[in-house]
């Protein structure tokens, strides 16, 4: 059974800093790219960032680039999103997803709809 645990979601004035982790069991960590997706109500999921299984490619949507960093630690089974200069716009529940489709230049989709249960970050203006 493959699960998926995020953590790090909370509370942050525009500005500040907060950082994801997401951790996986029941599968090959390192063999699997990895994404994350952001939903804030009343509008659809949006892919955030992805990075390849071995840490070498990434994707991020072009509202966050220069603000967040996706990285991983295939030790751990661990990735992380670290999020800078959040703006009340990053308001939403992060998810984290495993086995998905990651290119730089197309953006992130889910493969097998391996899904964590969701992390709220509110950011206040």
């Amino acid at each position: 059974q493959v699960q998926v645990v995020e953590s790090g979601g909370g509370l942050v004035q525009a500005g500040g800093s907060l950082r994801l982790s997401c951790t996986v069991s029941g599968l090959a960590f390192g063999e699997s790219n990895m994404g994350w997706f952001r939903q804030a109500p009343g509008k659809e999921r949006e892919g955030v960032s992805c990075i390849t299984y071995s840490g070498i490619n990434t994707y991020y949507t072009d509202s966050v680039k220069g603000r967040f960093t996706i990285s991983r630690d295939n030790g751990k089974n661990t990735m992380y999103l670290q999020m800078t200069s959040l703006k009340p716009e990053d308001t939403a529940t992060y998810y984290c997803a495993a086995a998905v489709w990651c290119r730089a230049d197309y953006g992130v989709r889910s493969v097998k709809n391996y899904w964590g249960q969701g992390t709220q970050v509110t950011v206040s203006s």
